[in-house]
């Protein structure tokens, strides 16, 4: 009876689970441009708006009056005879730009389709279709369409120069099945198709999201502790490992399951910058990054923070300028004795050694700076963040900044749009500007702005920003099965850690919003909060207790990467993320508009190549980072050194193999759950659907989605019910020790 009551808990988190928050506005999902889909007070003439034209979602969608106009000119060129079945379908795909999903659809950037990926019964049979029951749609298009001339038509493939002249399906295809895989994508990857109407969302068993994990299993493949690992763009089982001090490594990654260790020399780095004097351990370098035609340019970036006493070539504007009403001389010093703008987060550009043609073998770096592209003062040192990626559809350089360090940001630097503090940046880095043009723009290096930035569209924004009202975007990444999606965990300085999606020209400062409201509910919560000036709140995180100043200084949020590895099909497209000090973990899910995130625990696997230290508080000690191979296998940078995710079975964990799996945990418990369970849950699932109207404002389904009206604990990875009257309903509260080393970020 006791292993039972045990089960209560779980009971509970399954009840919890059933009140999925609705899709909040702004955050998902997104538009072609990167944008979010926007709520339209005007009915578009030629796109409807109630879903017969494709538009779908009732006011909400991606397009205005001026891009229906657009749709409607685009099918006319097309000379299609009215009336007929093709007529109707040309109609609904280039309506189907409109549709809130359709950066799912068509993609983003130079990858950017023509067409929707089309519903097809051959290749995708699982996809469920909720407004509209035809999974066939690509096959109708091909039957209706295949003997029709269009001119200009969106169906001609990319190689192919639109001339304005007719031409048929079959001028370019033979057949249905090969009209169709070209416009149904790959089903295992393809999260949602155009049905004719709407989208249909893949329902495939092994598409995401996937089984419920129950554990996430770890080996250790190396000892050292490093801040950055980067895959080597050549696609080998190559990859780049950084530490602050200024050093990178290039390594040799083992394959899973041959009991090696990670192949690393670290006397002989491929580029050390630790001689150059302005770089140390606690801040340093922070970020690399390989442009993506490192084969033939051999160029590579790195991002750090230097100290401009300690190096005459660190030097640069300072943040803190009449631009953004901030005087550097009334700062003062923080504690350490450190002055406003005495350290600089300045990127440089690098380049392998090597001839053109061979820059994928090279294994050592010039050391020679070969430009500096950007150089900030910053006002404090902490919160600078300072990471940076290449976009994997547009091959931009994205730069994340912190507020700068000042508790509470009082001079707003986040959300200041003149600021480049809290910012996501997006630098054109391939064309230099010309002199006028850094003088005008007032740039703070040597790079370019994109044409289609969000300054286009809004003047009072610096051209250089993406994305805004960050505090320290700590790690952030693209998923690479969805490459539109760029995930970013923002260590904000107040009790919750959380994780955002960013879009283009996204606002996330939602700190503003909560002063003085004293919420006793997660910001992720937001359809029951009230927006204001187009704030876009979280999708997950964690709270940290706030009864003791300690707790609050010794919690950092690590962001990770959204799992497309092959060796845990239970992590398969959910995002991992972790607390820094605790060794915390958390995945999270996208169930295609409703993000939910919950704990899990790690272990190491008996079979590692290097045995782990349990002596230690948790085998990782405190994690740094996250990374990700060619392979796309993810690695977490700890203090205690470097792991690899393998086969949950290695370390005893189980997972569901199908949707009727009634219950699973971890080999040595119980393989089962008794026939009273059973009906318990069937009757919790009834009762949860009767009186989710009631409760929901009760209940609020948070980080661990344990829904509870005490205060929860997460120490190490175990959920413990506190029984404390302090709390509020809704809190979750994560217990910190006092952190044995606390790196600048």
């Amino acid at each position: 009876m006791k292993k039972h009551l045990a089960l209560l808990p779980i009971l509970a988190l399954l009840l919890c689970s059933s009140f999925l928050l609705p899709l909040v506005p702004g955050v998902l999902p997104l538009c072609t441009d990167s944008r979010p889909h926007v709520v339209r007070n005007v009915t578009l003439k030629f796109c409807p708006t109630d879903g017969a034209g494709g538009a779908g979602c009732c006011d909400a969608g991606c397009c205005d009056a001026a891009d229906d106009d657009e749709a409607h000119e685009r099918f006319d060129a097309m000379n299609v005879k009215p009336g007929g079945s093709c007529d109707r379908h040309l109609k609904s795909i280039i309506c189907s730009k409109c549709n809130p999903f359709s950066a799912d659809l068509f993609g983003i950037g130079s990858t950017a389709r023509t067409v929707p990926l089309l519903c097809s019964s051959s290749l995708a049979p699982n996809y469920s279709q909720p407004e509209d029951h035809r999974g066939d749609y690509c096959e109708q298009v091909w039957k209706d369409c295949k003997s029709t001339p269009i001119s200009n038509s969106p169906f001609q493939p990319r190689n192919t120069a639109l001339t304005g002249s007719a031409s048929m399906l079959t001028d370019f295809w033979h057949s249905e099945n090969d009209f169709c895989a070209s416009h149904s994508g790959t089903p295992h990857n393809q999260s949602v198709c155009f049905n004719g109407q709407g989208v249909s969302f893949n329902a495939r068993k092994d598409s995401s999201p996937s089984p419920t994990p129950t554990g996430i299993c770890l080996e250790k493949i190396g000892n050292g502790s490093y801040l950055n690992m980067v895959a080597h763009p050549d696609g080998s089982n190559k990859a780049f490992f950084s530490r602050q001090d200024g050093k990178i490594w290039l390594a040799t990654v083992p394959e899973q399951g041959m009991q090696e260790g990670l192949q690393i020399d670290e006397t002989s780095p491929f580029l050390d910058l630790s001689t150059e004097g302005h770089l140390s351990s606690d801040l340093g370098l922070v970020g690399v990054a390989f442009h993506p035609d490192f084969a033939n340019n051999g160029c590579f970036f790195v991002s750090y923070i230097c100290d401009g006493t300690q190096s005459p070539n660190c030097a640069g504007r300072c943040s803190c300028d009449q631009e953004v009403e901030c005087d550097p001389s009334k700062l003062g010093s923080d504690n350490n004795g450190i002055h406003p703008c005495q350290y600089h987060l300045v990127i440089s550009e690098y380049s392998a050694e090597g001839s053109p043609s061979r820059f994928s073998e090279a294994t050592y770096a010039d050391p020679s700076e070969v430009r500096r592209v950007f150089s900030m003062g910053l006002p404090y040192v902490s919160n600078h963040a300072g990471q940076i990626l290449f976009g994997p559809t547009d091959g931009y350089l994205y730069f994340f900044t912190g507020n700068g360090g000042i508790r509470g940001d009082p001079f707003n630097f986040s959300r200041n749009k003149k600021s480049l503090l809290g910012k996501i940046m997006r630098l054109n880095i391939d064309e230099l500007p010309e002199l006028n043009e850094v003088a005008n723009l007032s740039l703070w290096g040597n790079y370019t702005i994109p044409k289609d930035n969000p300054n286009a569209d809004d003047s009072t924004l610096r051209p250089e920003i993406w994305a805004l009202g960050l505090e320290n975007p700590w790690r952030c990444s693209f998923d690479s099965g969805r490459p539109f999606h760029l995930y970013c965990a923002d260590d904000v300085q107040d009790e919750y850690k959380v994780i955002d999606l960013i879009s283009k020209g996204g606002n996330y400062g939602w700190v503003g919003v909560y002063e003085d409201q004293h919420v006793g509910y997660p910001p992720w919560a937001a359809p029951v909060t009230k927006p204001t000036q187009g704030i876009i709140f979280p999708i997950m995180g964690y709270k940290v207790s706030s009864s003791t100043p300690e707790n609050m200084e010794s919690a950092s949020i690590v962001g990770g990467y959204v799992y497309r590895g092959s060796a845990d099909p239970c992590l398969y497209g959910r995002y991992l993320f972790a607390d820094m000090y605790t060794s915390a973990m958390w995945t999270g899910t996208d169930g295609i508009g409703k993000y939910t995130s919950t704990s899990i625990p790690l272990r190491c696997s008996e079979k590692t190549p290097i045995p782990c230290d349990e002596s230690a508080n948790g085998p990782l000690g405190l994690i740094f980072s996250f990374g990700e191979d060619n392979k796309l296998d993810i690695f977490i940078l700890a203090s205690q050194g470097v792991y690899r995710i393998v086969q949950p079975t290695l370390c005893g964990y189980a997972h569901q193999t199908s949707a009727t799996t009634d219950g699973v945990t971890p080999s040595g418990g119980s393989t089962g759950m008794s026939a009273w369970i059973k009906v318990l849950l069937a009757v919790l699932s009834v009762l949860a659907a009767a009186v989710a109207g009631s409760v929901v404002w009760r209940c609020y389904c948070n980080n661990t989605a344990f829904c509870c009206n005490g205060n929860v604990q997460v120490t190490n990875n175990n959920t413990i019910h506190g029984d404390g009257n302090s709390a509020k309903p809704g809190d979750i509260e994560l217990a910190m020790p006092k952190p044995e080393e606390c790196r600048g970020r």
